[in-house]
C-alpha cells in the first residue's frame, strides 16, 4: 500500500486533514506538539471506475456509482520547527517518520494566522510563502546531515578493490527509500569527484537533495482557504510548485454531515446538495462552505492525495479479474479490487502485486475491455481491466 505523510508546521491543519480523510479521531488543539506519535491510517485516492462503461455499476466495496476509492497508508507526522534537522522540537524523530512515506503532503495555514514557530496569530500577520519551502529544507538538511555523519564509512570502503559508489550509497541510503537506481539517476544529475575523500559538504548536500526530490517528492496543500485572504491564495497558486488549495475543516464538516444523511457528499465531489433537514444556521454554514469549494473546485483534501499519487508518484489504477466476460472473480463480484501501480507497469507487474506466486506462474494477460490477449510487454493504461493467466 502506497503511503502518503502529511507534514508541516504545529497549527497548520494536519491533525484536521488527517481526521477528514480517514475519519479516524485524533487529538486537535492550538498548541505545538499536540501530535507526538506519528497517526496512522487509512484513506483513499479517487478515480474513474471502469464500471461506468457498463450498464451497470459494480459491487465493489469502494466504488460510490462510478467514483472508485482505492486505499492508501496516510501519516500524520507531528508539527516540525524550524531547525528540526537539528532536533529541535523532537525534529529528529518526527522527520524519521517521514522516511517511510512515498509522497509527502506539506500543510500550510494560508490564511497566514500562524507565525515561523506555529504559533497562533491573527490572520493575516504570518507571509505563508515562507512556509512552502519549510517541510523540503528541513528533509534536505536532515539528510544531507546522515550522509555526512555515514561518509566516513564510504571514504574506507572507496579504498577496496572493486569500489563501486553506486551500491555503496544505495546501501547507505536504503533506510531513506531510495532504491539503487534512484542513486544512479542521482549520480548522473549532479557534479562530484571520483574519489569519496575529495567530496566536500556542498557535494554530499547536493546528493541529499537531489535524493529527497526523487524519493520524497511533495506537494502543498494550502489550508483553510476558507478564512484565508484572497491575495494569500493568489500568491500561492501563482508559485511553480504543485500546490492544491484546501479545506480541512469544510471537507471534515462535509464528510460528518454526509453521515448524518445532512448533505449528498462524496469525497472529492466539487459540490454537495444540503439536504431538507437542516437547521437555518446549518444551511447557512453549508451553503458558506459551498460557495468556496465552487470556487476552488472541492475542499481540496481528496485533490491533494489524488495529485501525490497520480501526478506526483505518477500512479496509475488497474483491476485484475478471473472472468473477463463479466469483469468478476470467482464468486461472481464486478471489478472487487483495484492495484495503484507505476506508470509503465505491466501484466506481469500486476499479477505480482495481486500474489507473487500468481506472478511466479504467469503465462499470459487478456485485456478484458477488448477480450484479447496482450503481451507481458503491454504497459497498463489508468483503468486496465485485465485477466491474468497463471499456473499458481
Amino acid at each position: 500500500m502506497l503511503s502518503i505523510a502529511l507534514a508541516g508546521k504545529p497549527n497548520a491543519g494536519k491533525s484536521t486533514f488527517y481526521t477528514a480523510a480517514t475519519m479516524a479521531e485524533v487529538d486537535v488543539a492550538n498548541y505545538p506538539f499536540t501530535t507526538i506519535d506519528a497517526n496512522r491510517g487509512v484513506s483513499y485516492v479517487r478515480t474513474a471506475c471502469p464500471c461506468l462503461e457498463r450498464d451497470g455499476r459494480c459491487n465493489a466495496d469502494n466504488c460510490e456509482d462510478g467514483k472508485r476509492y482505492v486505499p492508501i497508508e496516510l501519516i500524520d507526522v507531528a508539527g516540525l520547527v524550524p531547525g528540526a534537522h537539528e532536533g529541535k522540537g523532537l525534529g529528529n524523530q518526527f522527520l524519521d517518520e517521514l522516511t517511510n512515506a512515498d509522497v509527502i503532503v506539506n500543510v500550510i495555514d494560508a490564511s497566514g494566522g500562524t507565525n515561523e514557530k506555529g504559533e497562533p496569530v491573527d490572520i493575516g500577520e504570518h507571509d505563508p510563502l515562507e512556509d512552502i519551502d519549510f517541510v523540503e529544507e528541513e528533509m534536505d538538511l536532515w539528510l544531507a546531515d546522515i550522509v555526512d555523519r555515514n561518509w566516513e564509512s564510504i571514504e574506507r570502503q572507496s579504498r577496496s578493490p572493486g569500489f563501486d559508489i553506486d551500491d555503496a550509497l544505495a546501501e547507505m541510503l536504503t533506510g531513506f527509500g531510495a532504491s539503487p537506481t534512484d542513486v544512479a539517476r542521482t549520480l548522473r544529475e549532479i557534479d562530484y569527484p571520483e574519489d569519496p575523500r575529495e567530496w566536500t559538504d556542498d557535494h554530499r548536500e547536493a546528493l541529499a537533495r537531489e535524493i529527497r526530490q526523487r524519493t520524497k517528492p511533495i506537494v502543498v496543500a494550502a489550508n483553510k482557504i476558507d478564512v484565508a485572504p484572497q491575495e494569500n491564495v493568489e500568491k500561492l497558486l501563482e508559485l511553480d510548485k504543485p500546490v492544491i488549495p484546501t479545506t480541512a475543516e469544510g471537507e471534515l464538516a462535509l464528510r460528518r454531515a454526509a453521515e448524518n444523511g445532512l448533505v449528498d457528499y462524496d469525497p472529492g465531489d466539487e459540490s454537495l446538495e444540503v439536504g431538507a433537514d437542516v437547521s437555518d444556521a446549518q444551511r447557512e454554514a453549508l451553503e458558506g462552505l459551498a460557495d468556496t469549494m465552487a470556487e476552488y473546485d472541492g475542499t481540496g483534501v481528496q485533490g491533494a492525495l489524488d495529485y501525490a499519487v497520480y501526478d506526483l508518484l505518477e500512479h496509475l489504477t488497474a483491476y485484475p479479474v478471473e472472468d473477463a466476460a463479466k469483469w468478476s472473480d470467482g464468486s461472481g463480484n464486478v471489478l472487487p479490487d483495484a492495484h495503484l501501480l507505476p506508470q509503465g507497469s505491466t501484466p506481469v507487474d500486476l499479477a505480482y502485486a495481486v500474489h507473487s506466486d500468481i506472478g511466479d506462474g504467469y503465462l499470459h494477460a487478456v485485456d478484458a475491455k477488448s477480450s484479447r490477449e496482450v503481451g507481458e510487454g503491454y504497459e497498463l493504461e489508468e483503468g486496465d481491466v485485465i485477466k491474468i493467466v497463471s499456473t499458481n
